[in-house]
């Protein structure tokens, strides 16, 4: 039986997570998107794609950030954005292990920037440990894409839910 509190508690977890997970790759696409040479120059420095074909993902890579996040903000298709969000986060922490376990020197490219840096620099532990956290909240918003303040409650009222709204009372 899931309690009023319970749900709430729920409600709560689910609109940190979206707006965390949105408002983190919404920033990154916003930071990049001005600077589409840079984004594709931080996408090729990890040596994983073809080049012409890193160069493609490094100019897509901002819009379909700024996209992803802006849904993921208002919280319109939740679930649908939480999965392309972890697959992105899933992508991202390949990509930074792989640049680590081969001796590469570069700045994720996350935020902008991009491309070599000296050894010294590379900060792989906390830019993996950040994008698992992000990765959680989107596995979480997989599962449970419904979340308090989101478009899809008030444009989809009860679809892809079993439970009421906290506001609602109790759950039998």
């Amino acid at each position: 039986m899931e309690t009023l509190r319970s749900a709430r508690v729920r409600d709560l977890v689910g609109l940190l997570a979206r707006v965390v997970l949105g408002a983190v790759v919404l920033a990154a696409g916003a930071l990049k998107v001005g600077h589409p040479e840079t984004s594709a120059r931080s996408v090729r420095a990890y040596q994983l794609l073809p080049f012409d074909v890193a160069g493609y993902v490094g100019y897509a890579l901002p819009i379909l950030e700024i996209a992803v996040g802006i849904l993921l903000v208002v919280g319109l298709f939740t679930r649908v954005n939480a999965v392309i969000g972890g697959v992105l986060m899933g992508a991202f922490i390949v990509g930074i292990a792989s640049a680590w376990a081969r001796g590469l020197s570069i700045d994720c490219g996350c935020f902008g920037h991009g491309g070599t840096i000296a050894a010294s620099q590379t900060q792989y532990p906390q830019e993996i440990a950040r994008d698992l956290g992000l990765l959680a909240c989107a596995v979480w918003l997989a599962v449970r894409p419904r979340t308090a303040y989101s478009l899809d409650r008030l444009l989809f009222p009860g679809a892809g839910t079993t439970v009421p709204h906290p506001d609602e009372g109790s759950v039998a």
